[in-house]
């Protein structure tokens, strides 16, 4: 373990209002997504001594509500035989573990022991154990971990779940061998002694080690005679917009065996061809090592991604703080085209605290750019925006717009009639040079409705773009660095032929 001075001085300039992020220091994958007593538990991999990656252990935010989190001390920190990697968490409510006290049912946390050199186990990585018996608010590391060793290097991120169907009732714990391109699946009666199921992989995107799965039933347009499971494996890199993504595969789980309805090429990737055909849970660059929540209420399938990419994280222009989470969003399955597909939609902070700034539409747009009034920009906002591209060439939105030391600034929502593909343009967006792979466009194919309608929702913070399009069939999720006074908004059109059918912009 390396003990750090964390930076005194913190600039906030980007620290978002709306987007978890630790009060100091480094933050990345979301662990441990549990609903327990009316409250959300958010942990995840977090350094309590620096604003870089190291010291790996569990930092920890609670919520009533998905929107607004408060810090709570560091959950599972590292020590000197090992440092604490993703995993999960679960309310054993059988107390099959027999931690719980009093009748109680204890929170149980699985994690990644990534042992160090002065572990006998040095070099390692196993799956191990640690319970709370106060709702998450400290946690106790079981003495007979690891509970789960594969004498693997590269063995991580389990994400366990109860299963209850016709092969059994008992846990299931969904890992990885991260450089075999493997998920592997085994199952327990107690959480703690452990059984090989299967094995699913390589398939699809195998650019990049895969991270971080997760394994969920969701009915499909909400039919419960009718579902399918979800299987979500992030990777990096090797992801559709370069560097850390996330991707997934539908299909069957007989409690045994994961089977695949949606894969496009088994194996290891020979070649980037085939890549626009794979799921991808979001087209942007900076989403990655996504999870869901245990528990949470209602049926919903809750999840959370960590909002920057590998390729830069370590850069990130901020300091004494790094990195953010998404927003949660929930995701479900909806017949589109005949097949069934995740939809994802964001729980919206600006549902209930949000003041409409501007409205709009129906209007012809004339080619170039209308910039809105100026009680319609902002940093924080959420705008709304149905257009009928027609026979324009392009079609959007300019985001984040104005001028710093004599340099025009904005980032650029675009719908190219012509390509069919949705591209968010974050090359001039502000601060952008602080690492080569940053500046970037990314696209993705987008298909009008039936009406030839393009739907967008956008939510805009300190930091990010995402856009959900065609009601949450595509996600594109970047970061971006403007600086503070670049808050305009513009409708953008090249060509004649296109239309504004609505607009609203609101502040929260």
């Amino acid at each position: 373990m390396t003990s750090l001075n964390a930076t005194s001085a913190l600039d906030c300039r980007y620290r978002p209002k709306w987007h978890y992020a630790a009060e100091r220091n480094w933050l990345n994958d979301p662990n441990g997504l549990v609903y327990s007593n009316g409250v959300y538990h958010l942990f995840y991999q977090h350094n309590p001594f620096a604003d870089v990656w190291g010291n790996m252990s569990w930092g920890h935010a609670t919520s009533p509500d998905l929107l607004t989190w408060d810090e709570q001390p560091v959950a599972i920190p590292c020590d000197e035989q090992e440092a604490i990697f993703s995993g999960s968490a679960v309310v054993d409510f059988r107390n099959t573990s027999g931690f719980g006290v009093g009748g109680v049912p204890p929170l149980v946390a699985v994690y990644t022991s990534a042992y160090a050199p002065a572990s006998p186990l040095a070099g390692r990585q196993a799956q191990s154990l640690a319970y709370s018996t106060d709702d998450g608010a400290t946690w106790t590391k079981y003495a007979g971990n690891p509970v789960l060793d594969r004498a693997s290097a590269d063995f991580r991120d389990p994400k366990v779940f109860w299963y209850d169907g016709d092969a059994g009732s008992y846990w299931v714990m969904v890992a990885v061998e991260a450089e075999n391109r493997e998920v592997v699946l085994y199952k327990s009666a107690d959480l703690k002694s452990w059984e090989y199921l299967s094995t699913f992989g390589p398939a699809n995107a195998t650019g990049g080690v895969w991270e971080c799965p997760d394994l969920f039933e969701l009915p499909v347009d909400g039919d419960a005679g009718n579902t399918r499971w979800v299987l979500v494996v992030n990777l990096n890199p090797g992801g559709i917009a370069g560097g850390s993504a996330g991707q997934y595969f539908l299909g069957t789980f007989d409690g045994v065996t994961f089977r695949s309805e949606t894969t496009v090429t088994e194996g290891m990737q020979t070649d980037d061809s085939r890549m626009p055909d794979y799921g991808w849970l979001d087209w942007g660059r900076d989403y990655y090592a996504a999870v869901s929540f245990s528990n949470a209420p209602g049926g919903r399938r809750l999840m959370i991604g960590w909002m920057n990419n590998w390729q830069y994280a370590a850069s990130t222009p901020s300091q004494g703080w790094r990195s953010a989470m998404s927003l949660v969003r929930e995701v479900r399955l909806e017949t589109r085209a005949g097949h069934p597909a995740l939809v994802q939609a964001a729980v919206d902070p600006f549902e209930a605290a949000g003041t409409e700034l501007f409205a709009a539409g129906p209007e012809q747009l004339a080619d170039g750019v209308r910039w809105l009034p100026a009680e319609a920009s902002g940093d924080v906002l959420r705008i709304d925006a149905v257009f009928r591209p027609g026979s324009a060439g392009k079609v959007g939105l300019v985001l984040r717009a104005g001028e710093a030391d004599g340099v025009q600034e904005r980032t650029v929502l675009a719908y190219s009639a012509l390509s069919g593909e949705l591209s968010l343009d974050r090359s001039g967006s502000g601060n952008a040079g602080f690492h080569a792979d940053f500046p970037s466009v990314e696209r993705v194919p987008v298909s009008l409705d039936a009406s030839g309608l393009l739907r967008l929702r956008i939510f805009l913070d300190r930091c990010s773009v995402e856009v959900f399009a065609q009601d949450g069939l595509v996600t594109l999720t970047d970061l971006i660095f403007p600086t503070e006074s670049s808050t305009a908004v513009g409708l953008l059109a090249e060509g004649d032929g296109a239309a504004l059918v609505s607009l609203s912009v609101t502040a929260g």
